[in-house]
């Protein structure tokens, strides 16, 4: 289905990986694994066919399809259930199918009649060559398993939140996979625990191929039979056809190996030129000592080179700047899309230094109350406060505020206008942005570096409230662990939106703001079992 021979994989001038030879074919579930940055959204993209590999070839048979991290519906004003269907060209069928409907319904003559029935039956017939009313029933199972409402399936794309986008990007994959080869990056982000469940049993059952990028540790415990590892030091894809529960105790024990076997031959070449020390000096015994270093030399060369450690992002947020008492709040705000209420009279204090999570089901409003407060969006009715030195840091979880044609440098610069560029530079290494990486347009970073990227624009904000939406996501577990302890040591206000537990345990929260009731409550532990849910 897919076949990789020799590929070579850059990122402008740095390598990725090179020299990489595998094959996906039907029933293999492939979970690619490694660090941000490591190239796994490259190769996603190029086993998709949207960029070309530096060197070597890659063969596609079959239907591919790819969810990419960021992926949008291209119309907003396209109906969910046509923007599904289009996964197979049913949209413009059915639509065909719709207007002949119609022109039968109004014809005003027996001729025309006549004529709108012969359309009718044509565009019939080209529906049902492509599934029929049996692919729009699998459309509306997949829609439904992955939470979305049958009341959204006649709604426009754009007035949906972001999360229930992603849902519906996701639906249109499935739909269109079939038993082709199935390429997703991050599906479970937006996804609540009911249909994370969904979609795993989904893969599972999947007869054809899958090549998965996901954090989700429990969705790749589930789901996948083969293990593809980045090294990003080496620029090499370590495969393991085994699933992740072996592969996880696999490399422990290579590690370990290795590990002895390092040791064992560092003691044996030391304890080799400790003697060749010894003879040296008799000119009986220079030839032997010398023939004896040079062996201790070449055990140690072909030794397998040592992993080196993989370097963890330094991420820190803002060092607060002084503020009132109430530095933000909001009053009666209301927001709709179309006739769709998203939010319904939000009254909202945020005290200094205080941490309030936004909890609610996939459309419930949560990222439209966080655009509100931050300016992005304005309000139908009511309105925001600010307060005395009221400086605002706002995490989108779309990455809006990145400008995706500019450069990692110059988002940074647009960011912090204050610092020169050598302080730019310094605060961009400390995130992982080093060298060429520095002159990378944005839009060309996976999600976990643009996630990166846009933390590193808060650092030196001084904002004393953030807004964070989703802050977790994308992120490799050693960057998620870091951005977690840099919200536990914030002394600032934090308004939060997550469905990671991690993220509420970092938080401690002291308030919860349930949506779209705006029901605002202190926090116990009773709320846990809504976080998963959000």
């Amino acid at each position: 289905m897919i076949t990789v021979r020799g590929a070579e994989l850059r990122a402008g001038a740095r390598l990725l990986l090179s020299g990489i030879y595998f094959t996906v074919s039907p029933g293999d579930r492939i979970g690619l694994v490694g660090r941000n940055g490591a190239g796994k959204t490259t190769l996603m993209t190029t086993l998709a066919g949207r960029t070309v590999p530096a060197a070597g070839s890659i063969t596609r048979t079959g239907p591919v399809g790819f969810l990419a991290q960021d992926s949008r519906a291209s119309d907003p004003d396209v109906t969910v259930t046509d923007r599904i269907l289009s996964a197979r060209d049913l949209d413009r069928a059915l639509q065909r199918l719709r207007s002949a409907e119609a022109a039968m319904a109004d014809a005003p003559g027996p001729a025309a009649l006549e004529r709108a029935m012969n359309v009718y039956a044509r565009a019939e017939a080209a529906f049902q060559a492509g599934g029929g009313y049996a692919a729009e029933a699998e459309a509306a199972r997949i829609a439904a398993g992955l939470g979305l409402p049958d009341r959204v399936l006649h709604q426009p794309v754009g007035t949906l939140s972001g999360g229930q986008r992603r849902r519906v990007e996701l639906a249109r994959i499935l739909f269109a996979g079939h038993n082709g080869t199935l390429l997703l990056d991050e599906p479970t982000n937006h996804l609540d625990a009911d249909s994370v469940a969904w979609l795993r049993a989904f893969l599972q059952g999947h007869r054809g191929g899958l090549v998965v990028i996901s954090h989700d540790t429990g969705l790749l415990a589930d789901v996948a039979n083969r293990i593809f590892h980045l090294d990003a030091t080496r620029a090499t894809i370590d495969v393991h056809n085994t699933g992740w529960t072996a592969y996880l105790a696999q490399r422990e024990a290579d590690e370990r190996r290795r590990a002895r076997e390092r040791a064992n031959t560092e003691r044996k070449a030391a304890a080799l030129h400790t003697q060749a020390d010894k003879m040296k000096a008799r000119s009986a015994t220079a030839v032997m000592a010398r023939s004896m270093a040079r062996r201790a030399d070449r055990m140690l060369t072909e030794l397998e080179p040592a992993r080196r450690t993989e370097k963890i992002a330094k991420i820190r947020l803002p060092e607060p700047a002084p503020c009132g008492r109430t530095p933000l709040g909001a009053i009666s705000l209301t927001k709709s899309y179309g006739d769709h209420r998203v939010l319904g009279g939000v009254d909202l204090a945020v005290d200094r230094g205080s941490r309030l999570v936004v909890l609610g089901l996939n459309g419930a409003g949560k990222t439209t109350l966080l655009r509100v407060l931050a300016g992005a969006e304005r309000p139908d009715a009511g309105r925001v406060t600010h307060g005395h030195g009221l400086r605002l840091g706002y995490f989108a979880q779309e990455h809006d505020t990145l400008a995706l044609d500019r450069t990692v440098r110059e988002n940074l610069a647009d960011a912090a206008p204050h610092l020169s560029d050598g302080d730019v530079r310094r605060v961009l290494g400390a995130f992982l942005f080093s060298g060429d990486d520095a002159e990378k347009r944005a839009g060309v970073l996976s999600g976990g570096e643009k996630t990166r990227l846009a933390l590193a624009g808060l650092v030196h904000s001084g904002a004393n409230v953030l807004l964070l939406d989703e802050p977790t996501n994308n992120l490799d577990p050693a960057s998620r662990t870091e951005v977690l302890a840099a919200v536990d040591s914030y002394p600032g206000a934090i308004v939060m939106v997550t469905h990671d537990e991690g993220a509420i345990d970092a938080l401690r929260p002291d308030r919860v703001l349930i949506l779209p009731d705006a029901d605002e409550d202190l926090w116990n532990e009773d709320y846990r079992d809504l976080v998963s849910l959000a």
